[in-house]
């Protein structure tokens, strides 16, 4: 058990010896326990010199080892679900030498990717797609002849969302021989793991029960009342002891409950298990932040951390002297609900990220954690908002992107009075284009009966969501991942004009329309060039009629927004010009079509075009000589 974060790299003498799987096989079984510790270590070593998610990868090391000593990886598949659990596959599969570079750019990414390693079947960001990649990897192994076997490993977070059950469902009725090992990590489903359960497992997982599950009932399927008898014998032996009664039904072998933390156990488990056939779910428990006593006693706290600076041993607590959008948020909802009982808070599994613990404090009935069903929780709020609550839902733009057919059908085709709050849109650097909201207005401007606003500071995106909320209909207010530029914040509610930009700053020749978070950018370009800029605020509808006030003042009009080009904000300005038949000259700058590379927000930036010197010099390039 470690108290502190190592800050220089730990000693790790078996580690050393492993550039690959190959290598792990070669390590004697007695000291595969030795080697969890050592990848705890340094594990723990590596995140503290770069900040990232550790709490789900120390709780699957012997997990990690254990798949990796029993199949033959990388033609063996392993699916990781989500990603925050892969660091330890990442240190055993010829990585550990780059984890001093995760996140960073140029450097390993912060979950799996098929570009980065031969091992990362598959690249992954989002939850609970881990048995549906899993159950296609093996299809394709069936049709083109390969003997492969297949692993998903998912967690029991990720297996709330509904895409895990429409996969197990599909893999029950083909009957291929697909194993799924849910990692319980007492977080949500069972946590009762003892000596009966892991005999049981043991028992389950070995070939003289399976032979008289499977060889066995063919023998007495010619004696019907036998085969009825052995039914009921298995039925009642399963279900005095096992929570796998939904999984057996579905089609699948349920073993379980096995100590995740036992690698010689897992071993033997898994070693039995290649030998079954049929679809098979492992179920095991294991321990969030096993090996650090910080994240062991505050699992949720301690999901992830910032880089350790080299005086401290703790992750270093961030000022707060400018709130962040998504603490804006969440102190928006408590004063809301102060004087709005019917207002109704949903979350998919993220109330912590967006700033909602204060409220799920102080008012648990109107908070609702759906956990990881984007899908339901849209569609839940459709639901509330058709028999007369007000619901809120506070989603993540990359997540937002899972729920866009309930979205459409089931709130705005129907016109319900639902608002958005869509946290993390546009970049959010260290996580990566998993993670990114790069495409949120282009996909919500074109739905009909959407209002969708950008703040540009703290103060705007608490008046955004007040005029959202007692809008009429379906509302967005989408903003940033971290805090604005630091506005003085008003206690009261304003509600904004819909529809209605606001003119910043007035200059010459060219007219900056910035939308959001690039309104600051555009101020700082704007003393450069001595140019207009007019901070948009809404998406939809547009200010046509100040759009085409400033077509008509300027030589040049320049869109800005921390979105793709393509189809948003400045597509929408540039359809009005068109229609309107305003002949002026328009540079449209904002992310490009393609998937941007983790790093640094700033540095991301840059290389998109969308740092102050790259606008003004863009900018300057098409301003026409006077």
């Amino acid at each position: 058990m470690l108290d502190e974060i190592p800050l220089s790299r730990p000693d790790t003498p078996l580690l050393d010896q492993i550039q690959s799987p190959d290598d792990l096989k070669k390590i004697d079984p007695a000291q595969l326990q030795d080697l969890a510790r050592e990848v705890r270590k340094f594990l723990l070593y590596s995140v503290g010199q770069t900040g990232g998610h550790f709490g789900a990868g120390l709780g699957v090391v012997e997990l990690t080892i254990a798949l990796h000593y029993v199949f033959n990886t990388p033609h063996d598949r392993l699916v990781w679900d989500v990603g925050h659990q892969t660091y330890p596959h990442k240190i055993l599969t010829g990585r550990r030498e780059r984890m001093l570079t995760m996140r960073q750019a140029g450097g390993l990414a912060a979950f799996p990717s098929r570009e980065e390693s031969e091992y990362d079947c598959f690249g992954v960001g989002h939850s609970s797609t881990s048995i549906s990649a899993a159950l296609g990897m093996l299809i394709a192994a069936r049709e083109q002849q390969i003997d492969r076997h297949t692993v998903a490993i998912i967690g029991d977070g990720a297996m709330t969302a509904g895409m895990a059950f429409e996969a197990l469902n599909h893999a029950g009725d083909i009957d291929e021989n697909l194993l799924v090992i849910l990692n319980d990590n007492n977080m949500s489903i069972s946590r009762n793991v003892g000596g009966l359960s892991s005999y049981f497992a043991r028992m389950w997982a070995s070939r003289p029960y399976n032979f008289i599950r499977t060889g066995g009932k063919k023998v007495l399927s010619h004696i019907p009342p036998a085969l009825k008898a052995a039914h009921r014998a298995e039925e009642y032996m399963k279900g005095m002891v096992s929570p796998g009664t939904l999984f057996e039904e579905i089609g699948f072998n349920y073993i379980g409950l096995v100590d995740g933390h036992d690698t010689l156990g897992l071993i033997d488990i898994l070693a039995n298990i290649k030998q079954l056939r049929g679809p098979q779910l492992l179920h095991i428990v294991t321990q969030k932040g096993k090996g650090y006593t910080a994240s062991e006693c505050d699992p949720f706290g301690m999901h992830a951390m910032n880089k350790v600076e080299a005086k401290q041993s703790q992750p270093t607590a961030r000022k707060a002297e400018t709130p962040t959008y998504s603490a804006v948020f969440g102190q928006w909802l408590c004063d809301m609900a102060v004087d709005h009982p019917l207002l109704a808070a949903i979350t998919p599994a993220m109330g912590a990220g967006s700033g909602m613990d204060q409220f799920a404090e102080k008012f648990p009935r109107q908070f609702h954690d759906v956990a990881i069903a984007e899908q339901h929780a849209v569609t839940l709020a459709a639901g509330m908002a058709c028999d007369g609550l007000k619901p809120v839902v506070a989603i993540y733009s990359t997540f937002l992107q899972r729920a866009y057919d309930q979205l459409i059908h089931d709130v705005a085709l129907q016109n319900l009075d639902v608002l958005f709050a869509i946290d993390r849109a546009g970049l959010v650097g260290e996580d990566g284009p998993t993670h990114a909201g790069s495409f949120d207005l282009s996909f919500l401007r074109c739905i009909p009966n959407m209002v969708v606003m950008a703040p540009s500071n703290e103060n705007e995106a608490r008046q955004m969501l007040y005029t959202g909320y007692c809008h009429k209909g379906p509302a967005a207010v989408r903003y940033p991942r971290g805090k604005g530029p630091g506005v003085e914040m008003s206690p009261m509610m304003e509600l904004l004009p819909i529809g209605k930009g606001l003119v910043r700053r007035r200059g010459q020749d060219v007219a900056i329309l910035a939308f959001g978070s690039m309104v600051t950018t555009a101020l700082e370009v704007a003393e450069i060039l001595d140019a207009t800029v007019v901070d948009m605020r809404f998406i939809k509808p547009l200010d046509e009629e100040l759009t085409g006030d400033m077509a008509r003042q300027h030589q040049l009009i320049v869109t800005l927004e921390e979105n793709t080009v393509m189809g948003g904000a400045g597509s929408a300005i540039n359809e009005f010009l068109l229609r309107e038949d305003h002949r002026v000259p328009v540079l449209n700058l904002g992310l490009p079509d393609a998937f941007l590379s983790h790093g640094k927000v700033p540095d991301i930036l840059a290389k998109a075009g969308l740092d102050t010197t790259s606008i003004v010099t863009a900018i300057r390039a098409r301003v026409r000589p006077t």
